[in-house]
């Protein structure tokens, strides 16, 4: 099992959350919710939230603040005065467990961000790699809650199939978005108006190639390589 299992999420207390249009939408249609139901911008002057993943947008209202596109976070229901991700599902304390467990609410339509974690391509190399967790992310004076991982990721945890596609999409989105922030950062438009143009933007990301005018043009289409005309065929 992986660190996952059982624990009480504290990367999901601890951090703002960063997601993609893709992210946004995913999770907008599978749970039928609004954008405004779950999405927030969090000024990320330091640049700790979009690190090297996600773009900064800049909105009308403060023009020279770099946001980022974050899920929203709530205060928890079962520890007052701590907070946890919208979509954290939390269970009451128990013995052994004084944080009780928590499991993702929208696991299956989860940002990338979170599927991925704590893991990375490695530098020139398409092999997957596991970031260092550290103990906790805020100072100790926010409290136990927020400790991460309860103990150290191993090859083990990662699925060796699951794991290096969920980055390569990961790494596909953020760099769509990046272009998506290019777009957007030209005007600094309304941070109501976010929702429609993230809509608009990706309804137009799949489009009809141009109709092939010969055979030869049609076989460039195809990802793969076009069968012989006449295939050899091998005994069994």
């Amino acid at each position: 099992m992986s660190p996952c299992s059982g624990c009480h999420a504290g990367c999901c207390r601890s951090f703002a959350i960063p997601v993609t249009g893709a992210d946004i939408l995913r999770i907008a249609r599978s749970e039928s919710l609004s954008f405004w139901d779950f999405v927030v911008r969090w000024e990320d002057s330091s640049g700790s939230i979009a690190g090297n993943y996600v773009p900064h947008f800049y909105f009308a209202d403060e023009p020279r603040t770099p946001f980022a596109i974050c899920l929203k976070q709530v205060e928890s229901q079962q520890f007052s005065g701590t907070r946890r991700c919208r979509f954290l599902d939390e269970s009451a304390p128990e013995p052994g467990k004084p944080f009780g467990t928590a499991r993702c609410g929208i696991y299956g339509s989860r940002p990338s961000a979170c599927r991925v974690f704590p893991t990375r391509f490695e530098s020139n190399s398409p092999l997957v790699v596991l970031n260092q967790v550290p103990e906790r992310a805020l100072p100790e004076s926010a409290g136990a809650i927020y400790q991460l991982c309860p103990r150290e990721w191993t090859p083990q945890d990662v699925d060796v199939i699951d794991g290096p596609q969920d980055l390569a999409v990961a790494r596909y989105e953020a760099d769509f978005f990046q272009q998506v922030a290019a777009v957007w950062n030209r005007q600094v438009l309304d941070w109501k108006l976010f929702p429609d143009f993230l809509q608009a933007v990706y309804s137009e990301r799949v489009r009809q190639a141009k109709p092939a005018q010969s055979l030869e043009e049609v076989r460039e289409t195809l990802p793969f390589a076009a069968p012989a005309a006449k295939p050899r065929r091998r005994a069994a």
